[in-house]
């Protein structure tokens, strides 16, 4: 089995280097990472300048671009063969309910499942001890990628996996969950920077809204592995009726 990895933390971080040892045992690992922190690229593509892809002292390949960058660019130019999985990760921290849309993790893991390549991404939900037990979502991982192996999964697969940060024998099970919704970020933090111009950091997430039983935000409270199968379509045909009815209504007019 041969398995591609990538993060948005960046080459360097040690959840992705958690990652690979957790996995080498299992399967032939190629890492291509962003060569500097990208969180909350989402899935953008860099297309105003050309990529280098280099190799680290560690045999980890980077690029200076964002994660879906990185896994475009090993599976349509670097690789000579089509990877069996993507996984991306360990992120250092949460990427539940409306995190999904932000995040680089989920959108490395997207663009494999674009390409037609089972992928899985693997966060660590970092509490208030910021212990990171990365070892325990890599051990996730593994039994993920052992489970797909020995019962495969209709491909392709985008599975949104959200680890507790305790210790492995804490954890209680795993659950299929949805995402659940966060409330709106705080503001925007203001500031004057050495030049004194006035800039501003992007606010904090916003607390968990919705989040009850059934919730990624829930399982993980509970210290239960959350997995979301996620999807693609944005395509909300709740809606199709009535804003057909909509347009009729112009027609009319």
């Amino acid at each position: 089995m041969r398995i591609l990895l990538s993060n948005d933390d960046g080459y360097f971080a040690p959840g992705l280097a958690q990652l690979a040892k957790s996995l080498q045992s299992l399967a032939e690992i190629t890492v291509v990472a962003p060569e500097a922190d990208r969180s909350g690229a989402s899935n953008s593509l860099t297309l105003d300048r050309p990529l280098n892809l280099r190799k680290s002292s560690s045999g980890f390949f980077h690029v200076n671009g964002t994660p879906t960058d990185c896994v475009h660019l090993a599976v349509t130019g670097m690789l000579d063969f089509a990877p069996d999985m993507v996984v991306s990760g360990i992120n250092a921290g949460a990427n539940m309910g409306d995190d999904t849309i932000y995040s680089g993790t989920v959108a490395a893991a997207t663009e494999g499942y674009l390409l037609g390549i089972p992928s899985i991404a693997v966060s660590l939900v970092i509490g208030p001890e910021r212990f990171k037990h990365y070892e325990t979502a890599g051990a996730v991982a593994l039994q993920l990628v052992m489970n797909h192996l020995k019962t495969p999964l209709r491909a392709p697969i985008l599975l949104n996996v959200n680890v507790p940060d305790v210790p492995l024998e804490e954890i209680q099970g795993f659950q299929i969950t949805r995402l659940g919704k966060r409330h709106k970020a705080e503001p925007v933090v203001k500031a004057v920077n050495p030049r004194g111009e006035t800039v501003y950091w992007v606010g904090a997430a916003g607390a968990a809204a919705e989040a009850g039983p059934g919730t990624d935000f829930y399982a993980v409270a509970n210290n239960f592995v959350s997995i979301t199968p996620l999807q693609v379509d944005l395509t909300n045909a709740a809606q199709m009726a009535s804003t057909n009815a909509w347009l009729a209504s112009w027609n009319e007019k």
